[in-house]
């Protein structure tokens, strides 16, 4: 009589070493944030090709090289600086370059009181959407006005400014004019958005302001500094809808 005899055989489980998890969870957490490295790359836009450089943008108007290295750019518009009568100094509005400005849009005279003198900002004959016109030349030459317009640091053939401050950009304008010889003092306007840039001016550099002009500003109406007789004027003149 045979006898079977049946036998189990028990393989304990392996067992992870403390040393070994960690090890698998640090590969997993490189993993993770490598993944997420990459989407987030993704994600971001191409880097600017640089202004001038053989596979970028020309440069298509004159510019003055700043203290820091940044660039900026400008345009002319009148009669020669040396033998005008006023220097006008135009700062764009948000989102415009230097050859934006509600003069040239609307092609005709403007009279800015604030300023004491007629003012003509165009696109110069031959330029933008002027035909050339010897009349508008001649008329430009009468009133005696030279206008520069320039692009605000990141826009348009301007230099971005990462140190950026609140006054940075009116020490810009006085550089600017430094550079072209606007000496001793120069008239501001600003349009809209570019008001903001003229009360940094009037804080910062007053010294060499003549006058300055805000044109169809943005303005907060419940700034305590404002003269009360002053707001409450503008602020009548506000279209219903707007208020």
């Amino acid at each position: 009589m045979s006898k079977e005899v049946n036998m189990k055989v028990s393989v304990p489980p392996a067992k992870i070493s403390k040393s070994d998890s960690g090890a698998l969870k640090m590969l997993l957490l490189i993993s993770f944030m490598g993944f997420f490295a990459w989407a987030y790359q993704t994600t971001l836009p191409t880097p600017p090709k640089k202004l001038g450089s053989p596979d970028g943008l020309p440069i298509t108007s004159p510019r003055v090289k700043l203290h820091d290295g940044r660039h900026l750019s400008y345009i002319e518009y009148g009669v020669p600086k040396d033998v005008a009568t006023s220097k006008i100094i135009y700062v764009h509005c948000f989102g415009c370059s230097k050859y934006h400005n509600p003069f040239a849009i609307s092609g005709s005279l403007a009279v800015i009181e604030e300023l004491g003198v007629y003012m003509v900002s165009l696109d110069r004959p031959g330029y933008g959407e002027s035909d050339p016109d010897p009349k508008r030349t001649a008329l430009v030459e009468e009133l005696g006005v030279y206008i520069v317009s320039f692009d605000r640091p990141g826009y348009g053939e301007s230099d971005p400014d990462p140190k950026r401050t609140v006054k940075s950009l009116a020490l810009d304008i006085e550089e600017l004019t430094d550079q072209l010889n606007l000496r001793p003092k120069f008239y501001v306007a600003g349009f809209s958005m570019g008001g903001q840039v003229i009360w940094l001016c009037l804080k910062y550099i007053p010294h060499r302001l003549a006058r300055a002009a805000l044109i169809s500003p943005a303005v907060n109406y419940w700034w305590r500094n404002l003269p009360t007789k002053l707001t409450k004027e503008a602020y009548s003149q506000v279209l219903p809808h707007d208020k």
